[in-house]
């Protein structure tokens, strides 16, 4: 990692991202109607560790905003700050909150203590796209949508930048470091990344791309280097357990034909793939050791989170209405 000084102690010029757009499918909602959000309750959002799930509320009247529910009553009454992220995520007292930063389309990485008060902030080149905390909440990780990269003909493609916000050293992105593609060393132009899940503060899986294939990585911080571990992975994240990590895997292998929630064993590589029928695009998380959540889209702005049992058993639920970008408080 490379220490670099943060924005209260240094001016950053920052490059102007492009625009995205972010083309949602409806989705049909098949476990019937739910009740309108529950109205906010005006306390404190307390991000530290707790019995309460983190979201960012897609409600009409608190579009954006971080928000906490309690565990016992997900559905329920909620606390809204005034803090507005389009991405975010937490864990140990520790927020990862990507949003943007001023009115010329450049975005931040803004790191909050539990009280959503700001620690640091870095800028971003690139439109926000995933965010993830450690769960000893001192390494962030965040993947982009960047243009311009010469082996993708002026599409998007993505990049991964890392933070230790003890150390303040960054990782700009994953794209330097050594791989091994199948038990060999492999460079290639088109390396691409996203999706970070951590293992602990010096390892991590994520998601890289190559020559029209999609891989499960396995990072190493401290020798700079990702080894593939398994094919048609997307957007991995790491169970409680440390033991499964539940992905999004294409259709056929072809991601124009949608994703399904799998969850992968990786003590034996094998695969069930999960109860959800619907195509998510989105990096899910745990809600426990036997239950996984994530966001559905409702158009282009409103979402809900939504659960599914692990095991591929049961049937997928609605969780936390008009909201997404959820992450487990409970240690």
């Amino acid at each position: 990692m490379t220490a670099i000084p943060d924005r209260r102690r240094m001016p950053a010029a920052v490059g102007l991202s492009v625009a995205l757009l972010a083309g949602a499918a409806g989705y049909t909602i098949v476990a019937g109607r739910h009740a309108p959000v529950p109205g906010a309750t005006g306390a404190a959002v307390d991000a530290g560790p707790g019995d309460r799930l983190l979201v960012r509320s897609t409600a009409a009247a608190s579009h954006g905003r971080v928000a906490t529910v309690e565990r016992a009553d997900p559905g329920g009454p909620r606390r809204v700050s005034g803090v507005s992220c389009d991405r975010v995520y937490a864990a140990a007292g520790t927020v990862a909150c990507l949003r943007p930063d001023g009115p010329l389309h450049t975005y931040q990485l803004a790191v909050l203590d539990s009280r959503l008060r700001v620690r640091s902030e870095y800028p971003l080149v690139g439109v926000p796209n995933r965010a993830r905390v450690a769960g000893s909440g001192h390494l962030l990780a965040w993947t982009v949508f960047v243009a311009g990269d010469g082996y993708n003909g002026g599409r998007f493609s993505t990049r991964v930048g890392m933070l230790d916000t003890v150390s303040g050293a960054t990782v700009d992105t994953l794209e330097d470091f050594a791989v091994v593609r199948d038990g060999r060393a492999y460079r290639a132009a088109d390396l691409n990344f996203w999706g970070v899940t951590f293992a602990d503060d010096g390892h991590f899986y994520a998601t890289m791309s190559t020559a029209g294939r999609r891989y499960l990585v396995a990072g190493d911080l401290s020798t700079r280097t990702v080894r593939t571990i398994a094919a048609n992975v997307e957007c991995p994240s790491l169970s409680p357990d440390g033991k499964r990590l539940v992905f999004k895997a294409a259709r056929g292998g072809d991601p124009a034909r949608g994703w399904r929630l799998t969850v992968l064993d990786l003590a034996t590589l094998s695969r069930v793939p999960l109860a959800e029928p619907r195509s998510v695009d989105d990096q899910a998380a745990w809600l426990d050791d036997h239950t996984v959540m994530y966001a559905v889209r409702r158009g282009t702005r409103a979402a809900d989170v939504w659960s599914v049992p692990a095991d591929g058993s049961g049937h997928p639920s609605v969780l936390v209405p008009d909201a997404e970008s959820p992450s487990a408080l409970w240690p």
